[in-house]
């Protein structure tokens, strides 16, 4: 019966908490204080100030530690899939009602606006990188590895997690 009521708990804020994690932290509030009584106030707000501390989604963090806390490992597992699930579900009704339409002239054409502004977002992201590298390591550091990563994407065909997963060995090693 935990797992129901941990389910539910994190399930509703998720639907009703419309603007993600901070908008969903009051109704989470009420479900884990107010209406289970499984922390007092107090617990809720260290709780809160201990998940605004780590990174990531504030509201998945705290639907781990209060699922955790009340089911063990399952009930953490159940409470991060309750918090994630209505826009889980949203997605996969969207993306099966685009699929069921990419044929339509006005799929198309969104598709096709859509494209120069994602190129742009992700030329600005990579600047950014580029930019806190060079900062960071120097200019002779930074073009190395961007040399580097390009060869073993571009000619020799590396998986991409790969050549990030080298990027962070050679940080750690080098400049750590």
């Amino acid at each position: 019966m935990i797992y129901i009521e941990i389910f539910i708990a994190f399930f509703i804020p998720g639907i009703i908490g419309y603007g993600g994690g901070p908008a969903s932290i009051p109704l989470i509030e009420h479900e884990v204080v107010h209406r289970y009584g499984w922390m007092t106030v107090d617990e809720f707000g260290e709780v809160l100030a201990l998940g605004n501390a780590l990174p990531g989604p504030i509201a998945t963090k705290m639907a781990g530690f209060v699922g955790y806390e009340q089911g063990g490992v399952f009930g953490a597992i159940v409470g991060v899939f309750a918090t994630v699930a209505p826009s889980l579900v949203l997605m996969i009704a969207l993306l099966s009602l685009l699929y069921k339409f990419r044929h339509s002239p006005k799929v198309k054409k969104m598709t096709m606006l859509i494209r120069p502004t994602i190129a742009v977002l992700l030329g600005v992201l990579a600047y950014r990188f580029f930019a806190s590298s060079y900062e960071a390591t120097g200019i002779w550091q930074t073009g190395v590895l961007i040399i580097i990563s390009f060869l073993l994407l571009e000619k020799w065909k590396v998986h991409p997690a790969l050549v990030i997963a080298g990027a962070l060995v050679y940080g750690a090693v080098f400049l750590g």
